[in-house]
């Protein structure tokens, strides 16, 4: 029986989280007392007794308590922006490389990747890896996401009376700062940032991200598809779709509550599209918290995830 700790239990990463650990067998959530929610002091000691502590808060409480716990052999997986760059802690990604997996068997300090990024990666890394496109390309990425990932705010915005713009897509980040760039230009290895448009759409999850290419590889599409699907092998988190799979159009919203990502090779030799399909709240947050939970503790990384 593992213990496991979940600091920001009442958010919507952190309740994902807990509604499938408490489904398991082999595990024992500890609770905080409402009143105790913020004690420092109390939370470092539920740390200490746990084997395992996600961190569902925002960056400067999670560097707050990663201070306070710089001391505890206890592994914790943290769900904000703060680490994703930081040489120090494993990057949550198993899929990227046998090193990226290694480091989550190994560490006991590892960073989740953020929604929009593991989309954006898992489509430019192979990319960039493989020497379709040099890392000097300059990618636009395109994500539409549903509005759970905006948290309790962007949830009542949309659940609640609302403007009729909140009824269609909506642009954001306007200003090209947003916060999962540079964990996306550090870990597929870009020199340059890629021009982000990320848009929020009414439907609660699902996200689909997509970036496109002029191939100037020599290679046709057939050859890049089976580029990405030795990339990713038999990964059970990470599929790639087969050519004949391809559907006439994608949905963003179509992998809601599973755990897993799909990878769509689309286009003709001349230009290629790229798209991850899964759930922002699944492989973009939760889900991918659990899967290195299970990695990291030995376990199968599939353990109690909906697949």
């Amino acid at each position: 029986m593992y213990k496991v700790f979940i600091d920001g239990r009442e958010g919507t990463t952190g309740l994902r989280i807990a509604e499938r650990l408490a489904q398991r067998k082999d595990i024992e959530l500890l609770s905080i007392k409402e009143e105790l929610r913020k004690d420092v002091q109390e939370r470092l000691k539920l740390i200490n007794a746990s084997d395992v502590t996600f961190l569902c808060l925002p960056d400067d409480a999670s560097k707050e308590i990663v201070a306070a716990a710089k001391d505890s052999t206890s592994k914790i997986i943290d769900a904000s922006t703060a680490f994703r760059c930081d040489d120090s802690w494993a990057y949550g990604f198993p899929e990227l490389s046998a090193a990226y997996l290694k480091r989550i068997q190994t560490y006991n300090r590892i960073a989740n990747p953020g929604c929009h990024a593991s989309g954006s990666i898992a489509v430019i890394a192979p990319l960039v890896a493989n020497d379709i496109v040099g890392n000097d390309y300059p990618f636009t990425i395109t994500s539409l996401t549903g509005y759970s990932g905006g948290g309790k705010k962007m949830i009542a915005e949309y659940e609640n009376p609302h403007d009729k713009e909140v009824d269609a897509p909506r642009l954001y980040a306007l200003g090209q700062t947003h916060k999962h760039l540079p964990e996306i230009k550090k870990h597929c290895r870009l020199k340059i940032n890629p021009i982000f448009l990320p848009i929020v759409a009414p439907y609660y999850a699902g996200m689909l991200v997509t970036v496109g290419i002029e191939n100037k590889s020599g290679k046709t599409l057939q050859e890049i598809h089976a580029l990405f699907e030795g990339y990713y092998g038999a990964q059970e988190m990470v599929k790639v779709a087969p050519l004949a799979e391809t559907p006439k159009m994608l949905g963003s919203n179509t992998l809601a509550d599973k755990d897993y990502m799909k990878i769509f090779v689309c286009g003709n030799d001349e230009r290629i599209t790229v798209s991850s399909q899964f759930d922002n709240l699944g492989k973009g947050a939760s889900g991918a918290a659990i899967q290195c939970m299970n990695i990291a503790l030995g376990l199968d990384p599939k353990e109690g995830l909906d697949l």
